[in-house]
């Protein structure tokens, strides 16, 4: 399995875990809380853009030291880059 198909299955049990609650801005929210890594994921030229919605700092450390920290992690499905922006804007 590739990278980008785990972020797509991931994106799928969100979306079906928003979709299936009665407030989809709560259950929003309780994703976003729940991980330390949250990625945007959406169509792009390339096949699929990634924007970090929230998780930055873990990742920087991560890619500065090398070292392998254990971190939760999920991913959100959305139209274009410039929703994931709106997301990390309103959540963080």
């Amino acid at each position: 399995m590739t990278e980008f198909e785990e972020l797509r299955q991931l994106a799928a049990q969100t979306r079906h875990f928003i979709g299936s609650s009665e407030d989809k801005v709560l259950a929003l929210k309780a994703v976003f809380h729940a991980h330390d890594v949250v990625l945007g994921i959406y169509p792009a030229n390339e096949g699929l853009g990634l924007h970090v919605i929230k998780g930055d700092a873990i990742l920087k450390e991560i890619a500065d030291s090398g070292a392998q920290l254990a971190y939760s992690h999920t991913a959100i499905a959305l139209y274009t880059r410039e929703q994931a922006v709106t997301l990390q804007r309103l959540l963080n």
